[in-house]
């Protein structure tokens, strides 16, 4: 689930699919009716739609379906403007399931991008759980096994992600912050600093919210829209800035991923931390200027925009940019 506007709805709907009685349109897009989708993908078929969240991006729906228990996702109004496809998230689910990280993916509707995989039977981590030594470790191992496997739909480029954004946003009628163009240039600076290293891509998440991880027994990481070839660094410090890690817990990230202790591995965690909150900002701008959503998502990106600040004028910050700007 992606930045929850809302707390699940206990609203629950069975029918034969088909029926037009739907209690679940909504602000998303009237236009796009579940029970007229379950009709679509089970059709004469009796299913249980139970919605499972309010998120941002998309909406989920648990299903019973003669005792079989799924998940209907149905992507958000205007997504693509926040460079979601729908079939790069579809190719990342079926590598994410083939990794046995994520769920099984059971269908997928074409042309609009409607996913069903299988439900989780799990539990949500909590952030202080997240951040224990045996947590982290595991983290660490699952991602290590994805960034490791084979290449997946779409590019995900953090440095050219925040200047489309901006272009966007502004399109939208959204005002840019002043933090803008300071949070740009040292953006700059890091990307000259990762060098060739942030331009070895990988498959990446690039979405590590706690909301994302499931406990069933093994880890599991949902909601693959954000996935692409990116840079494995970007993973590791969105989760770690997502869960809050302290400088421990990023030495612990860092040594369980690699296997050791490099101290160039850490200033690049450090750096990319500040690249997640700079996406994480300007997603918040171009929201104020799509989505219809009851949300303040001007107060979301300020937050942001104030930790990119802070971040910048951090002594490690700092210290660890002039050590990746340093001749080798």
């Amino acid at each position: 689930m992606r930045r929850s506007a809302e707390p699940a709805s206990p609203a629950r709907s069975s029918s034969p699919a088909g029926s037009r009685s739907s209690p679940f349109r909504d602000a998303y897009d009237p236009r796009v009716d579940p029970e007229a989708i379950a009709e679509r993908v089970w059709p004469g078929r009796r299913v249980t739609l139970e919605p499972l969240g309010g998120g941002i991006t998309n909406r989920n729906f648990k299903v019973d379906l003669d005792g079989e228990t799924l998940v209907l996702r149905i992507g958000g109004k205007d997504t693509e403007l926040l460079g979601i496809d729908r079939s790069v998230e579809h190719g990342a689910s079926l590598a994410a399931a083939a990794a046995g990280i994520g769920p099984e993916v059971v269908g997928f509707v074409e042309p609009e991008g409607y996913l069903v995989t299988r439900y989780i039977e799990g539990r949500p981590v909590p952030p202080e759980e997240m951040r224990s030594p045996a947590r982290i470790r595991q983290v660490a191992g699952t991602l290590r096994r994805f960034h490791d496997g084979p290449g997946v739909p779409g590019r995900f480029d953090s440095f050219r992600i925040v200047e489309a954004y901006c272009v966007t946003a502004r399109a939208h009628g959204v005002r840019i912050p002043d933090a803008y163009e300071p949070a740009k240039e040292t953006a700059a600076a890091i990307e000259r600093a990762r060098g060739a290293e942030g331009g070895r891509t990988r498959p990446c998440h690039n979405d590590l919210l706690n909301a994302n991880f499931i406990d069933d027994g093994e880890l599991r990481i949902v909601d693959w829209e954000y996935a692409g070839m990116g840079d494995r660094f970007f993973d590791l410090a969105n989760f770690s800035v997502n869960h809050e890690l302290g400088e421990n817990e990023n030495h612990g990230l860092v040594a369980a991923y690699f296997r050791e202790s490099r101290a160039a591995d850490l200033d690049a965690l450090v750096l990319m931390r500040f690249m997640s909150d700079f996406r994480e900002a300007m997603w918040g701008d171009v929201q104020q200027g799509i989505s219809e959503l009851d949300f303040d998502f001007v107060a979301y990106a300020d937050n942001h925009f104030a930790r990119l600040d802070r971040t910048a004028f951090d002594d490690g910050f700092r210290a660890a940019l002039e050590r990746s700007e340093a001749p080798a």
